[in-house]
């Protein structure tokens, strides 16, 4: 199931040194991990790095199109002037990770929880450059997932009720989980906080690092910020209990 760069460097060192790839160019057999129930599940190699010591833990669904374009055409450039391959591994996560428009608007979000005054930062952007020691990102299925060659939402199939995606989410996720010491976990939206939930409700990980109530930060949630307002006292609480209130 886990998936490893040095497997696929033959094939990215094949693909043309550019910054934009096509579907067609990067949704080939040769990326292809496995597919089954309606969808297909490609590698990229933006979740290959552990950060031990965050302090955060941002969690999606899945990696969309954009970040295995950013992940891949950031591993094809360092091959290409001979970084090694932890080196790769780690610029990849930094260029792939919630890039693009996701990333101004989770931190959009994250700033109205005033995130930064806890972690004793001046702004939560400096968790993406100067303090990124704090963060820890990935996915509960860590490859990009496509469902008719369009980005799997987590609705259809249903996340929790599709046995090849359950997998990743009971093995590789609650795996990696377990590099990382006294993290609280954000969940990107409702459904990855049900997948948490039920990884607790099975003792697999302690439901008081989950931050409980962000909205998906999508440009798509156009709800967002309705939802943050909404959920924000509750949030506000948990964040206080957690940071200051010896819940860890």
């Amino acid at each position: 199931m886990k998936q490893f760069l040095q497997n696929y460097v033959p094939a990215i060192k094949q693909l043309p040194l550019k910054k934009k790839y096509t579907k067609e160019e990067l949704l080939t057999r040769d990326f292809l991990i496995e597919e089954g129930n309606g969808v297909q599940i490609y590698y990229a190699p933006h979740n290959e790095y552990i950060n031990p010591h965050a302090k955060i833990f941002i969690v999606g669904i899945t990696p969309g199109f954009e970040q295995m374009n950013t992940a891949i055409s950031t591993a094809r450039s360092c091959l290409e002037t001979g970084c090694s391959l932890e080196e790769i591994k780690y610029q990849c996560k930094v260029q792939a990770r919630f890039s693009g428009a996701l990333r101004k608007n989770l931190l959009d979000l994250l700033r109205q929880l005033k995130l930064n005054e806890f972690l004793h930062i001046y702004d939560v952007e400096e968790l993406f450059t100067t303090h990124d020691e704090l963060l820890h990102t990935l996915s509960l299925i860590p490859y990009p997932v496509f469902v008719k060659g369009k980005n799997y939402t987590g609705h259809q199939p249903k996340l929790l009720k599709t046995p090849i995606l359950l997998k990743y989410i009971e093995h590789y996720f609650v795996d990696e989980l377990s590099n990382l010491h006294n993290v609280l976990i954000i969940p990107l939206g409702k459904g990855v906080e049900e997948a948490l939930l039920y990884l607790a409700n099975h003792q697999m990980i302690n439901e008081k690092q989950i931050l409980r109530g962000f909205p998906h930060p999508s440009g798509a949630n156009a709800h967002r910020f309705k939802q943050l307002e909404n959920n924000k006292p509750y949030m506000m609480k948990q964040l206080n209990d957690y940071f200051l209130g010896g819940n860890k």
